[in-house]
């Protein structure tokens, strides 16, 4: 299976946005044909998804520094850009366990969350086996903070979605597009 089918699989695109997608597909090609369609938040989990990892982690910083964050909001951000200039094992894990210990509820644990699931183990640190965390998990993060960071301006949601995703296409290979906008 391609790596788009696959990446389109794990992120659980639409069954409309699976029907758009060709195994052949360069991935800026198939993340604007899903723009083109009117999919928006399936294109955004689909460039999440097809990004190497720190490059995800640090599109989603780009995006954040681009939103007005809360003190707590700040913090995780914080996080997720101090792993991606430095992803040592320790920010990693200080990422992992800010948003571990936020069960996950808030958009200041999904952008920690985004680093704290690039890597490691997603077991405590006491336990000797490492449990490593699915692939496409930092993905889930990013594309979820992004929808949350978009929702913070309503009217505009569908706008900063799509000006986001431009923004990574540049980091696949493709254009950033004239009717960028975030």
């Amino acid at each position: 299976m391609s790596t788009i089918l696959i990446a389109a699989e794990q992120m659980d695109l639409s069954p409309e946005a699976l029907a758009l997608l060709t195994a052949d597909s360069a991935p800026a090609a198939a993340v604007e044909t899903l723009i083109g369609a009117g999919l928006g938040p399936d294109a955004l989990k689909l460039v999440a998804r097809l990004l190497p990892r720190r490059y995800a982690v640090g599109w989603l910083c780009q995006c954040a520094r681009a939103m007005p964050l809360d003190f707590a909001e700040k913090s995780g951000a914080a996080m997720a850009e101090k792993w991606m200039r430095d992803p040592s094992e320790a920010n990693r894990r200080a990422a992992f366990e800010f948003a571990n210990a936020g069960n996950y509820k808030t958009l200041a644990t999904f952008l920690a969350a985004a680093a704290g699931w690039a890597g490691g183990s997603l077991a405590p640190t006491a336990q000797a086996v490492p449990v490593p965390p699915p692939e496409h998990l930092t993905a889930m993060a990013v594309a979820g903070a992004i929808n949350s960071l978009c929702a913070k301006v309503p009217a505009e949601v569908d706008v900063r979605r799509i000006g986001f995703i431009r923004e990574a296409l540049v980091l696949l290979g493709g254009s950033s597009g004239a009717s960028s906008a975030a």
